[in-house]
């Protein structure tokens, strides 16, 4: 029947009427479902016209064999790269927000000690003030600002942490040993969206530098750039140590 009605012998209205018993005959059986689909793609196809088949299949050729090249690696990887980033940042303000507390809790024990108080401050104040440009990925100057602001103000956390060791009453202190614990967990959450961001960076710059993701980016992602990545040292960036 359908073959029939491809061929143009039978009404185009009376062919719905004709089939509808082959149709619920064909539903009891899993193979015929399955010719009964066959037929109508083929059906579908022969009542195209021979220009409009050659366009759907070069078309379809096209979008598959683009798929497995990796046409859309390039702006997937970028997005991983992004997101990764946001992270990163997300961690950093989490840090800073945990340091007034802080700072605030040692005075009270030990304000004699306000040459490292002092640093944490300023240190906190010129990490949360550095300028963040839109473009800052792909900026080196600002990026290499960015973390040399947040690596000394590592740093000073290390020292302030350092110097509770001499002062017992602040270390069984409750508040301390919250905000202790609070800074400890957000430090490991910073080194983990470090190296999520580093890995992300590495794999969209070796897309980018290699083909045949370099053909995409020369056809399709001109403005791709490099993106920058960390390069301080492992001891600047080693997570200061909190002990109990």
């Amino acid at each position: 029947m359908i073959r029939q009605f491809a061929a143009g012998k039978v009404d185009a209205g009376a062919a719905p009427r004709k089939l509808l018993p082959m149709t619920q005959a064909l539903n009891t059986r899993g193979a015929g479902r399955f010719e009964l689909l066959r037929e109508v793609l083929m059906l579908a196809l022969t009542r195209m016209r021979p220009s409009d088949v050659s366009r759907a299949v070069c078309l379809l050729i096209a979008t598959t064999l683009l798929a497995g090249c990796g046409i859309n690696t390039i702006p997937t990887l970028q997005e991983r790269a992004k997101a990764s980033w946001s992270e990163v940042l997300n961690q950093y303000q989490r840090r800073a927000d945990l340091i007034p507390n802080l700072v605030e809790t040692v005075k009270g024990y030990a304000a004699q000690e306000s040459k490292v108080l002092t640093e944490v401050t300023e240190a906190r104040a010129k990490a949360t003030q550095v300028q963040i440009p839109p473009d800052i990925l792909t900026n080196p100057e600002a990026f290499q600002k960015f973390q040399e602001a947040q690596g000394q103000l590592t740093g000073a956390l290390s020292k302030l942490l350092a110097i509770t060791e001499n002062y017992p009453d602040l270390k069984s202190n409750q508040n301390f040993l919250a905000l202790q614990s609070q800074l400890e967990g957000t430090e490991n959450r910073i080194a983990i969206a470090r190296r999520d961001y580093i890995t992300a960076v590495k794999d969209y710059n070796t897309e980018i530098r290699t083909i045949p993701g370099r053909w995409w980016r020369a056809l399709l992602y001109p403005d791709a750039e490099p993106m920058q990545n960390f390069t301080v040292s492992e001891e600047t960036t080693k997570v200061p140590e909190v002990k109990f």
